[in-house]
């Protein structure tokens, strides 16, 4: 995983083993754990969680011997720890990642940041006092499309950007676990879980420009209805759904440039999509799976 790399790991910042704890031990983390396990040199020594049967999962798959149901507890106790990731709900992403860069440690937080800007804002700033290691789970930016076409646009392949458009569509996708449809929990629907991911990705391949300006909408029409139609995850909580099914924006970019971003729990398209397309004056792509569209010898090109 990218962010252990910038860990000290001892003196020789080879030898010692990168011992990491985890706040939350819900299914995130747990997947999560289930890819540390693998890599050398990186042990998961502790496991947070307020539900006794998450911690039991996590000592019965992966071996965790040293569980706590309160996180400032296993914070104070394990003083060798290096890292934290926090797999909890959106609402209780910045008390526990400040304090853990607080403690001194490295924080890996689950996407969004935070509930708002505010909370993200003094997540950021306890990283630079304590000149720690601050990472948002925004892995797909490490996928080698995703890098091969960031390459493309680094090289000009694609000219000046104009326009950018990001689509998370689930055609019906409601969550009917956890709780993702619980606004004052989760700050939002799926703009804020699915839409942020693919939304960093793109901005992250455009080269990160500045944004100038802003505006949205965000509509419910179906997940605070009881499901009445065959689905993937039928019979969600609809009595506590409080989330946006749809939501649309628009972000200006410093150099001109528009993203256009669409996420959806559910809406009635054709098919879910999940994608990025970029146009520029010389050329477009998309991400999944990296193509480049651009003209060639008098010849438009599709470039796989």
């Amino acid at each position: 995983m990218a962010w252990t790399k910038g860990f000290s790991r001892g003196e020789n910042n080879m030898a010692a083993t990168v011992k990491i704890g985890f706040i939350g031990s819900g299914g995130i983390a747990l997947t999560q754990m289930g890819h540390l396990s693998k890599l050398p040199g990186v042990e998961i020594v502790a496991a947070s969680d307020i539900n006794k049967q998450m911690l039991a999962k996590a000592r019965e798959q992966f071996n965790v011997q040293r569980l706590y149901e309160d996180w400032k507890e296993m914070l104070a106790e394990e003083k060798d720890m290096v890292a934290v990731s926090v797999c909890t709900p959106n609402k209780l992403h910045c008390e526990p990642t400040v304090a853990a860069l607080n403690a001194g440690k490295h924080v890996l937080v689950e996407k969004p940041i935070a509930m708002n800007a505010k909370e993200g804002e003094k997540m950021v700033a306890a990283a630079k006092k304590n000149k720690k290691l601050l990472q948002i789970a925004f892995q797909f930016r490490f996928r080698p499309s995703t890098q091969a076409i960031r390459k493309q646009v680094e090289a000009g392949a694609l000219g000046k950007i104009l326009y950018v458009r990001c689509q998370a569509l689930r055609r019906r996708g409601i969550p009917n676990w956890g709780v993702f449809g619980r606004k004052e929990l989760q700050g939002g629907g799926p703009m804020i879980d699915i839409g942020v991911h693919i939304m960093e990705e793109a901005h992250y391949v455009i080269g990160k420009p500045k944004p100038v300006s802003a505006k949205g909408a965000a509509y419910t029409y179906l997940g605070n209805r009881k499901s009445q139609t065959v689905c993937p995850w039928p019979n969600w909580d609809y009595k506590t759904y409080t989330v946006e099914d749809l939501a649309v924006g628009m972000v200006t970019f410093e150099d001109g440039a528009n993203l256009l971003i669409e996420a959806s729990f559910a809406a009635h398209i054709e098919n879910d999509v999940f994608n990025v397309q970029v146009m520029g004056t010389k050329g477009g792509a998309i991400l999944e799976p990296p193509k480049i569209f651009t003209d060639q010898n008098g010849y438009m090109v599709n470039i796989e």
